[in-house]
């Protein structure tokens, strides 16, 4: 049955994709490491956005949020499109945090910052 399905999988490959372009199952994709990251911010009351640029270990404000980006991670093939970053989210006015995990540019609500008045999404990361 394995065999069958291959063959059919084989059969249905177009011919023309070149050898770079294929995903081999079992070779592990190459990650690097950004020195930074792009976020944008959202005050949603305000109805303002502004682009935040965060480098390893950095923090920024949006609103009475303070943002850390610990690292940046990328395909080596799509730096842009798939990147995801270390962040977290805390509430100058509380001691819990509000966020703590990995933000993916290519699927921004998949894991995304909860809050009433504030959105954040990862854009890049900053690879020189």
């Amino acid at each position: 049955m394995r065999a069958l399905v291959l063959a059919m999988v084989c059969a249905l490959a177009p011919a023309t994709l070149p050898a770079q372009d294929i995903a081999i199952p079992g070779q592990p994709e190459r990650v690097l490491t950004g020195e930074g990251a792009m976020l944008r911010g959202l005050d949603k009351v305000a109805g303002n956005s502004r682009d935040i640029r965060l480098m390893n270990g950095e923090s920024d404000m949006i609103g009475h949020l303070q943002v850390t980006m610990s690292e940046c991670r990328y395909p080596d093939d799509n730096p842009t499109g798939e990147a995801y970053a270390w962040i977290e989210v805390q509430d100058t006015r509380a001691d819990a945090p509000l966020f703590a995990g990995w933000m993916i540019a290519s699927s921004p609500a998949l894991s995304a910052l909860d809050h009433a008045r504030y959105d954040l999404w990862l854009l890049s990361c900053i690879t020189s």
